[in-house]
């Protein structure tokens, strides 16, 4: 009986889901030709309503967390998946920053006339619709739906379990908010059914989706990377480093390598693993473990970083396994290991680095200019924490992900990224011989 029932389950996703892949795709013409003015007024009318409606969307979310705290999530989880007026005041002021950002569609680039007087030039256009799958952060449902609204995309939203009800509200938000401002609903479309068995079905709609982005762990990237037919944005897990240089300010160093850990932990461009100079370590590490001990940090040592901490009270340490350096933790987490040169830095970095986000601590302008070109990563940062990897902190507004891939897209992507060119040909009788 249940299985019949699950199978019926599966059987109306299905329809829904083809329905509305059905309805986003017809809407890709009207989107490809909105007026800047609309879609401006659609993404202002957006974060309006996310702050008249904040009561509603915190009431879906407090069901949310609070089933998943009793299903056992981790705290990584959790964290991603709670909601508060910060947030969503926060989720409301990056929808206005992508409204005044300068519109893609329609920008002329490479223009030329060639010998014989035919004008060629190439023109930025939407990609079309685009997929997205997703674990946690309701945050992203609002993002992509705006992101692909100013770059006259349609989007299918798939989110996961844990946040179905705060990802109902937020669409039904933003729906209604478009709607009024004269964009197409049926742009924003979202899957409500949950059975993990419709994402197989979602990865083979080549016909109708265009791009498809997961934002989760480690295991949906990979399914996503292995079974889509249409292109796929399949980077972005986070193994990231922070190197403090044998000629590191170590105070400067004790803030960056603090605020790329602690600031928000459970996000992939919080740093993983802290590499230390031998001849600064006796010095910085007893440092940072004072710091780390605040923030409750738990440090998964070397043997040779283990004997130069020392006694201190409510620290959290753990000899590190040879898997933690390819840990993402997404947690107070890190690991923590000496190297004796710079060298030895970036040999650690090429081996467990996933080409998300490293930085160097130093005061040697040519070590860190070394760092920044030797260093293969969507992003890579002089004497700054990797946190700020990041499609708002970049100007972007926000993105629907942060890749590490190396064709189409590399880093946070925003507008301009989802958006392809055509080449305008235009000739005055023009035949060729």
């Amino acid at each position: 009986m249940e299985l019949s029932e699950n199978q019926n389950l599966l059987e109306r996703g299905i329809v829904e889901l083809e329905l509305k892949a059905q309805a986003a795709r017809a809407s890709t013409q009207q989107m490809a030709g909105l007026s800047t003015e609309v879609k401006n007024s659609a993404l202002n009318n957006v974060a309006d309503m996310l702050i008249r409606r904040c009561d509603e969307i915190l009431d879906a979310n407090s069901a949310d967390f609070l089933s998943a705290s009793k299903s056992g999530n981790q705290e990584g989880t959790l964290d991603r998946l709670l909601l508060n007026t910060e947030r969503v005041q926060s989720l409301a002021s990056s929808v206005r920053n992508i409204a005044q950002l300068p519109d893609p569609v329609g920008e002329s680039f490479d223009s030329s006339t060639m010998d014989n007087g035919l004008k060629i030039e190439k023109k930025r256009v939407p990609l079309g619709v685009i997929g997205t799958i997703y674990e946690s952060r309701p945050a992203i449902t609002v993002d992509i739906s705006a992101l692909c609204l100013k770059s006259g995309n349609a989007a299918i939203l798939r989110g996961g379990t844990e946040a179905l009800q705060s990802n109902k509200i937020l669409v039904e938000i933003v729906r209604s908010a478009i709607s009024e401002a004269g964009v197409p609903m049926d742009s924003v479309q979202f899957i409500t059914c949950m059975d993990r068995n419709l994402v197989s079905k979602m990865l083979v709609m080549s016909d109708k989706i265009d791009l498809m982005i997961p934002r989760g762990g480690q295991e949906l990237v990979r399914r996503v990377a292995k079974e889509a037919k249409m292109p796929a944005i399949t980077g972005g897990i986070g193994v990231c480093h922070t190197y403090v240089d044998k000629s590191a300010d170590l105070d400067m160093a004790v803030e960056i390598v603090n605020n790329a850990k602690v600031q928000r932990p459970s996000v992939c461009n919080a740093m993983d693993t802290l590499l230390v100079h031998a001849l600064v370590a006796p010095v910085f590490l007893p440092m940072i473990s004072q710091r780390w001990a605040i923030s409750g940090v738990e440090m998964r040592l070397d043997s040779r970083a283990m004997s130069m901490i020392g006694s201190v009270e409510n620290l959290k340490i753990v000899p590190a396994q040879e898997e933690d350096w390819s840990t993402e933790h997404l947690s107070l987490r890190a690991g923590v290991r000496i190297v004796d040169s710079f060298e030895k830095a970036l040999e650690h970095i090429s081996s467990y680095g996933s080409g998300h986000s490293e930085a160097i601590v130093t005061d040697d302008k040519s070590e860190g200019k070394r760092f920044l070109e030797l260093v293969d990563a969507s992003a890579v940062m002089l004497n700054a924490s990797t946190r700020f990897n990041d499609g708002g902190e970049f100007g972007l507004g926000a993105e629907v992900a942060i890749s590490t891939n190396k064709i189409h897209a590399r880093g946070p992507i925003g507008i301009r990224e989802l958006t392809s060119y055509k080449w305008i040909v235009v000739g005055t009788g023009h035949v060729r011989t």
